[in-house]
């Protein structure tokens, strides 16, 4: 009997036991915060602290500057616009927080019924708006004026980045360009027509805006700005010689003064010459108690539209440069969540709102200086008006959401790292 000539099967040896990494696959390694142990790290406050110290400065400094502004306008109220003021703002910041705590993403889905509203909205002021200096732009409510031509500013930017988000492959397309200005054109006209030129023209950049920041073709933006330009030669020019007003006579007289203040300094030109009067009056470090243009009432709507001038004479180069300094930090802090979002729609929302705050800061302190013409637009925290600081917060609270949807994926990201 022949020995068998088999090679010995080697022994069979237990597979390896995987290590943690190895058993932790995509669907353990992609899990919820709760669910994945915290390790030690710096502790971040749950808003953006930069963006949140630049809106409490300028809410403060509207406070102060209102405080000295507004004493004698209600006789017998001397804190009238204060206190008015200051319950906007308690309802504003309100609104800002539980705007921080939503998730943007979910707002895209809404874009239809955000821009229905919207529309809604302003031909509602044709039907319940009262009328005052003129202009119907309000409904009265018990406590403030609705004006939605302010809240819709929101509305639009939202609408709009939700739309653009949509045809985000075919952001280089003539159509698309048309679209999102056309979206924006109808509220615009809408709005004009109250009349309230000044919104019209926030809302006509908030698009522009939103198509820069998506990466439109720079030949569609240079046709854009050649449109615009025609367009104001024709309104402003050509319209009102062949006997045709586009636009109210003297919202043509408004928007031309400034070429030539001195033309006409006791009609047309007088708010913005009263208005440097008050400034240069202020000088280095202001007049305090000793001002005289802005109690005497020298200058029209100082505590709304013109409010920089009162900043200018009660606290003079200082206090200026204080505020234009908040400023230059809200809108910095804006444009760095366009860059730190953690996707396009909410890069969009901050470009909207970015273009939003920009505009209104240069048109609303070039007015005040003489530089610009004057449209109505307020100065954004710091004009009297519950519609304008309640919009102004609604959009803070957008970027406090972005800027919290941002971290909450940095923060993320490097979990999953380090696991």
């Amino acid at each position: 009997m022949s020995v068998s000539s088999r090679t010995p099967r080697s022994p069979r040896t237990a597979p390896a036991k995987p290590s943690a990494s190895a058993r932790l696959g995509p669907s353990r390694a992609i899990q919820t915060p709760e669910h994945v142990e915290e390790r030690g790290g710096p502790w971040r406050p749950p808003l953006d602290p930069l963006l949140t110290l630049a809106v409490a400065g300028l809410a403060a400094c509207s406070i102060v500057t209102l405080q000295a502004a507004t004493k004698h306008l209600i006789p017998g109220s001397p804190r009238y616009y204060v206190d008015r003021q200051v319950t906007y703002l308690i309802v504003g910041v309100i609104c800002m927080l539980v705007l921080s705590r939503v998730d943007y993403a979910r707002l895209r889905h809404l874009k239809y019924g955000i821009y229905a509203l919207l529309l809604a909205s302003i031909l509602a002021v044709f039907a319940l708006g009262h009328s005052a200096h003129g202009a119907q732009r309000a409904i009265s409510l018990p406590f403030f004026s609705f004006q939605a031509s302010e809240l819709g500013k929101v509305f639009l930017v939202i609408a709009l980045a939700s739309y653009v988000v949509g045809r985000v492959r075919r952001l280089r397309e003539r159509e698309t360009t048309v679209r999102v200005m056309l979206g924006a054109l109808v509220p615009a006209m809408l709005v004009i027509a109250q009349p309230d030129l000044g919104s019209g023209m926030v809302y006509m950049v908030i698009a522009f805006g939103l198509l820069f920041v998506a990466g439109t073709s720079w030949r569609h933006l240079t046709a854009l700005l050649g449109l615009i330009v025609v367009s104001l030669t024709f309104i402003l020019l050509a319209a009102p010689v062949a006997g045709v007003h586009v636009i109210k006579p003297y919202q043509e007289e408004r928007l031309t003064a400034f070429l030539h203040p001195s033309a006409n300094p006791q009609k047309q030109g007088y708010q913005q010459e009263e208005a440097k009067i008050a400034i240069g009056a202020g000088q280095k470090t202001g007049r305090g108690p000793n001002a005289s243009q802005i109690p005497n009432g020298f200058v029209p709507e100082s505590h709304t539209d013109f409010i920089f001038a009162a900043v200018g004479e009660q606290y003079g180069f200082v206090g200026a440069a204080v505020v234009l300094a908040l400023y230059g930090l809200l809108i910095s802090r804006t444009l760095r969540l366009v860059v730190l979002a953690r996707d396009l729609f909410g890069t969009l929302l901050a470009g909207g709102v970015a273009a939003m705050l920009m505009f209104q800061v240069f048109v609303n302190v070039g007015m005040t200086v003489g530089i610009m013409p004057i449209t109505g637009v307020t100065l954004p925290l710091m004009s009297y008006g519950g519609s304008s600081v309640i919009t102004t917060m609604l959009a803070v609270g957008l970027l406090q959401s972005v800027y919290v949807q941002a971290r909450a994926s940095q923060a993320m990201k490097g979990r999953v790292l380090r696991h």
